[in-house]
């Protein structure tokens, strides 16, 4: 992909964790890549890896929940950057808890971020998918979409992610634009170490655990995930659209 050529991706959540690998993926990928997140000094240390290796990257502070914010940290990716024609809906935060002792606001909180969040900036990215004619979105759902006890909040916006990302399939594929979604199994990231936290075991007991479980016999990283994102941003991925692809070292759904 020559200059004249480079993509401009963004990436949600992209400062730690599956976020971060994905930037670094697509930034290795040939993209320019905005690293967007709510903590942007953080997402800065993220943006500052690509551009050491001789990427380019835009580190953008936003709240993906809030409408200005979105649309302002899209107006300053198109003007810094160019526009954004790849799209990485990866924000996202647990507040975990059985359903009778979950607060509305453990419930808004998640959907805020993982639904709110998707639409927004779905809905600003896409119209500079359409004049380009030509776009990818990738949604990160995951295998609690299939339900999960303690996280009827998490599991609904995951599941509401994947009928999301097959809704956009079809809006707006006659503009050349690709939706699909990607679905973790277990994989190691600060989130799920403060899953183990929270559960009053290690780390190191909490992905054993997790391993044992899982027909590969081992835990996801974020660069698995990042992986599959690459594919479906990419070029040979156009006539794939509409799709689910669990990666969980195992068979699910």
């Amino acid at each position: 992909m020559s200059a004249t050529e480079q993509r401009v991706a963004v990436v949600t959540g992209g400062a730690r964790g599956i976020g971060a690998a994905t930037a670094l993926r697509l930034a290795a990928d040939g993209h320019a890549v905005a690293v967007l997140d709510l903590d942007r000094d953080a997402a800065a240390a993220t943006a500052e890896r690509i551009t050491a290796a001789g990427g380019r990257a835009l580190a953008v502070g936003a709240d993906v929940a809030d409408e200005d914010g979105v649309a302002a940290a899209v107006a300053r990716v198109a003007e810094q950057l160019g526009a954004p024609t790849v799209l990485v809906n990866n924000a996202g935060v647990l507040r975990d808890n059985l359903l009778f002792k979950m607060t509305a606001t453990d419930w808004d909180t998640v959907m805020g971020v993982h639904l709110r969040g998707a639409f927004l900036m779905s809905r600003a990215v896409q119209r500079h998918m359409v004049a380009a004619g030509f776009g990818r979105i990738v949604n990160l759902s995951s295998s609690s979409a299939l339900g999960n006890r303690g996280q009827a909040n998490y599991a609904a916006a995951k599941a509401g992610l994947q009928g999301f990302t097959k809704t956009l399939a079809l809006e707006l594929g006659k503009f050349g634009v690709t939706a699909n979604a990607v679905a973790p199994g277990f994989i190691a990231t600060e989130m799920t170490a403060a899953t183990a936290a929270r559960m009053g075991i290690t780390f190191e007991e909490f992905q054993a655990r997790g391993a044992a479980a899982i027909p590969v016999q081992r835990v996801g990283t974020p660069e698995d995930v990042a992986e599959a994102v690459s594919f479906f941003t990419g070029p040979r991925a156009g006539f794939v659209s509409g799709q689910v692809l669990y990666v969980a070292g195992g068979p699910l759904g």
